[in-house]
């Protein structure tokens, strides 16, 4: 049944991806891929916060799953970012790439470290 559960969650975070994702773009006259960006970021605290309240046991292992697994396993997309990052590069938009790259990967531990710390305040 846990299978369920990381479907369930998927359901809801690849359309969210999605949605979140164009409209965050359609807002930006730039080649930096900001839809992306956006749901890496919230997809990463999402989890740094559910990582710590399951470590606190305020949430249970079905929550990991669905939110976890499932939700943000659908909502983050590092494919797209990998894509986009070489589409930037084939472009000659180097700095952008390097941009992406960089901001992508600082922001996105930033906030699976405050994510955690947030629910350490919390729960914890």
């Amino acid at each position: 049944m846990n299978w369920l559960l990381v479907i369930a969650g998927a359901m809801v975070g690849a359309p969210l991806r999605y949605l979140t994702d164009r409209t965050v773009q359609s807002r930006h006259d730039s080649l930096f891929p900001w839809g992306t960006f956006t749901v890496n970021v919230v997809g990463c605290l999402v989890l740094g916060l559910l990582t710590g309240a399951v470590a606190a046991k305020a949430a249970s292992s079905d929550v990991q799953l669905l939110l976890g697994t499932g939700l943000c396993g659908a909502l983050s997309t590092y494919s797209t970012f990998s894509y986009e990052t070489l589409r930037l590069t084939q472009d000659g938009a180097r700095l952008y790439a390097a941009a992406n790259i960089a901001v992508s990967v600082v922001a996105g531990l930033g906030a699976a470290f405050t994510g955690t710390a947030l629910a350490q305040a919390v729960w914890g």
